[in-house]
Parts: structure tokens; sequence; C-alpha cells
């Protein structure tokens, strides 16, 4: 901040607007604040009613449309400015891999050189809210004592002065953002004098002035003529909306990584159909001047398919976004795996993927793509942290690193010659989510590959959100198996065989949610009769899950010592509510006399189940019954008695197999009916398969099924 940046567009900006809008509490502070230790931006947040939110109230230095995606920024999340308030501590970011590291969506979002630092706005008893004020890259890495010292202390001076607003019940006004003072309108002779407008005329490349919002202020003849667009067409626009050409979010993103650097940055563009042309960007206090000049050296990289000296397309922040949001659709571990392979792999450029996962103190390869032989991969699997690898040093240190050949990772890395394949250069990412080491990502370059500094800002970045992903899934793949686990031990591992009869009974969990819910099926052979009871608890949780088990468990108890199935229906009904649970469940119950081949049943609530006979005709059976269970303890369970002739299948599920959003029940339910008429043939294993495939066709399937057949067997 040498050139007074600060002063020039702080205090005397402020004191202009006195007037208009009173005191201008906080501008004034935070001008002060970047004069003192000669900042390039800065913004205060003040924290909204209510606690969970820190609202921007001005910004300096720099348009607020670099601040656009943290305008509002909830107390809990994971940039500096939340955490300086909501830990009541000072917060310092010491450039662009610190902060990669550290604050990947805010990396990823800005993937320039800066410093940044957060301090909070609060007294011994109330925390106002938090300023955050930013340096160029060219700042130390380390924040003086002195600096230190005078953000801190101009923060508290704040903060008592919004308490003592507060007591007074005085209102703090609206106040303008602080930005330098720009010209009226734009002009095509803004140096003063006729002759230096002749010099510049004179000049055989282009020159264009850019305020801080990207705005043409002024442009002489020759830029013009390289553009091809009128002076006068330009003047008052931003280069990338009147020049087609340009209306690329790269060409933008130079214009932001310099003014927001303060450093000299250069980009070429194509100018259809072959001008190849050179821009260079002077940063200063007030905006931007741009060099425009032909390139015509670039001609050979052109014909190779290469867009010669252009930006990383990991830079596009639209892209970089599209990117972080596809990683937080991820659920699984595999989901990560793919969505790095589809979506990062490409964009990166490179021809290989390994993702490691750290686990008792040991790497473990979770997931690969591109390698012809995966034993290449394969065989790193299980090596200890301590091992010298530098997917081992990087989630150690927590730093990346990069290698653009081959030689220079194996100098430093001598184990890696053992890795043969076509890779010829490497990029490590530390995947540390919440501090916590979760794994390296390891991406590989088939060709030598210059890795520039925001292309390894953005990288670093990415590599914060894979492991905020994978930290995700792994949590969620466990999730999973115990409840994959607890499914499987509160349903019957196999169905007893009965005389007369055969049975299938098959169970699909939802697509939403944990893949575990309440419905269940049993099938008990007990004093010579069978009893077969399929439910169906509310919800798709643990909670659903283990009440379901009693449910069964009560059933099962109850058949055993001989109750009749009114009874067992209203002593599971008694159950149910007895243990104060908030949850219902339908249920259908019956007795099977194999002898007679008759059936009594009982139902709750339950859908009705379907009966097809031998000739191939289906009917909807119409039992009587009650109540869903739980909700009357008074409630009784009437009974029906049916007759299950030779070769008749009876088909009891629950309300996933006909239930979808959108689709009327009753037409699912005659669909359900027609398969089972034209397939009741087959073996009933196959039966079951088809059945369940009928109601697993839906896309997103929000309830789980259950499925339970009986078949009478024909006498030989």
């Amino acid at each position: 901040m040498a050139d007074g940046r600060a002063s020039a567009r702080g205090r005397p900006a402020a004191d202009a607007r006195s007037a208009a809008f009173g005191k201008p509490l906080l501008s004034l502070a935070l001008a002060g604040m970047m004069e003192d230790v000669r900042a390039l931006a800065g913004g205060v947040y003040l924290l909204a009613p209510g606690g969970s939110v820190l609202e921007m109230a001005v910004m300096a230095g720099l348009p607020r449309a670099f601040a656009a995606p943290w305008e509002r920024v909830g107390i809990s999340s994971p940039v500096p400015v939340a955490e300086a308030a909501r830990e009541r501590r000072f917060v310092w970011v010491g450039g662009d891999e610190d902060m990669a590291r550290r604050y990947p969506r805010v990396a990823v979002v800005l993937p320039y050189p800066f410093a940044l630092a957060a301090v909070p706005v609060a007294t011994a008893s109330t925390v106002y809210g938090s300023v955050f004020v930013t340096w160029p890259g060219s700042h130390p890495p380390e924040l003086s004592d002195r600096e230190r010292t005078q953000l801190s202390t101009a923060c508290d001076r704040l903060a008592l002065r919004l308490e003592r607003a507060a007591a007074e019940h005085r209102q703090l006004r609206p106040e303008a953002d602080l930005l330098p003072i720009s010209p009226e309108a734009p002009t095509a002779d803004p140096l003063g004098t006729v002759e230096a407008a002749r010099m510049v005329a004179r000049l055989p490349y282009g020159l264009c002035s850019l305020d801080l919002h990207g705005r043409v202020r002024f442009v002489n003849a020759a830029a013009a003529d390289l553009l091809g667009v009128p002076a006068d067409a330009l003047l008052g626009t931003q280069l990338w909306v009147s020049v087609p050409w340009l209306d690329d979010p790269v060409y933008e993103d130079r214009y932001r990584a310099a003014l927001f650097s303060l450093h000299v940055t250069s980009f070429v563009a194509l100018r259809p159909p072959g001008d190849w042309l050179s821009f260079r960007l002077y940063p200063s206090a007030t905006g931007l001047s741009v060099r425009i000049t032909r390139a015509r050296a670039v001609t050979e990289l052109d014909r190779a398919g290469r867009r010669p000296g252009g930006p990383s397309s990991l830079v596009t922040i639209s892209q970089v976004l599209s990117l972080a949001g596809a990683l937080t659709e991820a659920a699984s571990v595999q989901d990560v795996i793919q969505l790095v392979a589809d979506e990062i792999m490409p964009a990166a450029g490179c021809q290989t993927l390994v993702l490691l996962g750290s686990q008792s103190g040991r790497m473990r390869v979770v997931g690969h793509r591109g390698y012809a032989d995966p034993e290449l991969v394969e065989r790193f699997d299980g090596l200890p942290r301590t091992a010298p690898t530098p997917g081992n040093q990087v989630l150690s240190t927590g730093v990346p690193a990069f290698f653009e050949s081959r030689g220079e990772v194996e100098r430093a890395y001598p184990a890696v010659r053992e890795m043969s394949g076509p890779t010829a250069a490497w990029a490590f990412l530390p995947l540390i989510a919440s501090g916590r080491p979760v794994g390296t990502c390891v991406l590989g370059y088939a060709e030598q590959h210059a890795f520039p500094a925001d292309e390894r800002a953005v990288l670093t970045s990415l590599g914060g959100l894979i492991a905020q992903a994978l930290e995700r899934a792994i949590l969620y793949d466990a999730k999973h198996r115990v409840a994959h686990g607890l499914q499987a031990a509160l349903l019957p591992s196999s169905l007893p065989s009965l005389p007369g009869f055969e049975s299938a009974a098959r169970y699909l969990p939802a697509t939403q949610g944990m893949d575990i819910g309440g419905d269940f099926y049993d099938l008990v052979w007990s004093h010579g009769r069978a009893s077969a009871v399929i439910g169906d608890v509310q919800g798709h949780n643990v909670t659903a899950a283990g009440l379901m088990g009693q449910i069964r468990t009560a059933v099962r108890a109850y058949t055993t010592v001989g109750q009749a199935p009114q009874e067992v229906m209203s002593s599971t009904n008694r159950l149910l509510i007895d243990l104060g649970t908030e949850l219902f469940a339908s249920c259908l119950y019956l007795r099977l006399d194999p002898g007679t081949g008759r059936a009594v049943m009982a139902r709750a609530g339950h859908p009705q189940p379907l009966l097809r006979h031998p000739d191939g005709r289906v009917r909807v059976l119409d039992l009587a019954g009650g109540p869903l269970l739980g909700i009357d303890a008074s409630a009784t369970y009437p009974t029906t008695e049916v007759e299950l002739p030779p070769g008749c299948v009876l088909a009891l599920y629950t309300d996933g197999l006909i239930e979808s959003p959108g689709v009327d029940i009753d037409e699912t339910l005659t669909a359900l009916g027609r398969r089972l008429a034209e397939t009741g043939d087959r073996p009933l294993d196959e039966l079951a398969d088809g059945l369940v495939e009928f109601g697993a066709g839906v896309t997103e399937r929000v309830d789980d099924i259950a499925l339970l057949l009986l078949r009478a067997r024909v006498e030989d």
C-alpha cells in the first residue's frame, strides 16, 4: 500500500458523506484501520438480530461484487469473519496457500495471492460483529505486532462505540461503500493536455483505462482498432461485455486477479478468426491500465490446440463453483471418486487419479481412475503413515506438493521409481477436513506439467472441498453399513419350511434416507400351525427400525403362547401404546392351517393383500380390520377367514410397493395385480423378484418395500 490507497479511498470520502448520513461510524473506523495498516481492502460485518448471521454493513477499497458470496454469512460458516466473531479471536491468513488449506470455500472463489486478517468487534459481554482487511500477496506471511495491535485496538474502540449507541437506542444509518473518486463520465482525453493526447494517439499499441468496476474510462484509437469496436461504444462499458469475443469469465477473472493482488497480470485472447491479442493489466489504487498488442508469436501454440498464455481453466469462477456444488451432492465414497473423476480431472487436465484415505496409521487406496494396470496403485495400499512417500508427507504437513516432472519427484522420493507407467507429473493434495487428516488426492499428468500459482491455489482449494466431501462420504458409508447390519439383524435370515406351502420374502430399502426403515415380515411355525405377519412402522430411521424389531418380537411371542389372531393384534397394539412412542404401525396378521388350507386374517390399517387363483384370476381381499397400532388402546381387530386352494398365491406387501408421489394408488394396485396374474405361475423366488422390481422402478423411492408370498402346493 505504498501509494496511500486507504487514505485516497477512505477518510476523505467518508467525511464527504457525513452531511448526508450523519456521522459514518463504520466507514470512518474501517478507513482508519486500513490507513493505519496500509491495507488494500476491508469490510465491516454486523451480527443480525438473532445472532446467527453476519451481514456486511460497509466495504472499502474494492467493489462489493468481490465479496458478493459473503454478503450474509452464517455465524457457524467456515470463513474467517465468522470464525473471528464466533470464537472472539484474531484470525490471520498469511497467503493464498494458507487460505486454500484452511478456508477452501473462500480460496476457491478468490484464488489470488493476498493476505487477510479478521478481527472480532466485541466487548466483554457482547459480540457485535467482525472486521476483515486484506493486503496484496506482497505482504509478509506474518503480521507484525504493530499491525495486530492497531487492528485489535481499533476494533475494540468500534465495539465500545456500538455498545454506547445501543445503550442510547441509536440505530446506525446505512453507509455507502468507500471507493476512490472516479471521473463523473468517461472521457477520450483524461490526461488534461492536447499534447499528451497526441502522444498516446501516436503509440503503436492500444491503451485503455478501467475503473475498479472494470468500466472503460479511456481508450485510444489503436486499442479500439485492435478490439474491433468503436471507441464511443467502449467508453463506460466493461470490456467483456462490449467485446463479444472477450465474453468469457476467464478474462473477467484476470481483471479481478490484478485488482485483488495488485500484481501485473496478462493473458492472450483470440480475436476471430485468427488474430491473437496480448493484454497486460497494470493495477493501481483507482483501477487498471491495460496495454493491448498483437501476439503473433503464439501461432504455433495455437495450432497445437492450446490457448497460449491464458489462465488456467481452473481459475474460472463459475466452473470452480460448479465443481464445488457437484461435490456437495456426493453421498458415498464411490460417489466422491466418480465426481472427482468426471468433474475435476477434465478441468485439471490430468489423466490419472488416486484417492488415499488415512486409517489406523496406514494409507488405504480408496479409489483410482485412469490406470490400465490397477496393481500399479493397489500395491501402495496399506503403507504405514511413516513411509517416505509424497502422499504421507503432504498429509503430515498439510502442505500440497507439485512435481512438474518425473525426475523431480524421484529425486525427492526414490520409492516412486517403482511406479512404472506413463505418468510424468503429479499434484499431491492433502485432504484435511475440520483440522483432521482425511487422506491425499493424487492427480497425475501424462506429460510434464507446469503448475502456475493460481492453478496451485485452486487445486489446493479443491483438495479442501474434496476432503469435506470424502469425510461426509466415509461417515455416510459407515452409517450405511450399520443400517444394513441392523436391518439384517431385525428381519428373519430365512423362512421356515411349511407343510403344503411355499414361501418367499423380499425387502428393499428406500432410495432416500439411511436405507433403513420400519417395514418387516415374519413367518412362524408353532403348534402345528403357521402364522405370517407383515407390517410397516412409520419412519425411515433407527427409531423406526428399533420399534419394528420390538413389534416383530412381540408378535412372535404372542403367537408362540397360542393367542388367536385378533388377540395377537390387540396385545401388540397395547404394547405399542405402553411403549409411549409417537410412531404408529400398520400390520396384517394371519393364522394358517395347512391341513384345511384356510387362513384367518386380522388387519390394522394395512394394505389389502392380493390373492391369485390357480386359473390366473387376481382379486383384492376385502378384509375387516381396525385402526393403526398405537392409536387406541381399546381398539378391536375383527378377523376374516379366507380359503387358499392348491395352486393359489397370496401376496402380502407394504405400501411402498404401490405408493409413489404423483401416481394414483388404485392404478398402481391394478397394475400390480396384472403383473401377478401374468407371472404367478413362475417359481416363487422368481415371482418375488419380479414383483419387487415393479416397485423398484420408481427413480426416487421414498418408502421401503416388504413382500411376503405364500403359495399352496398342488398335490401330485
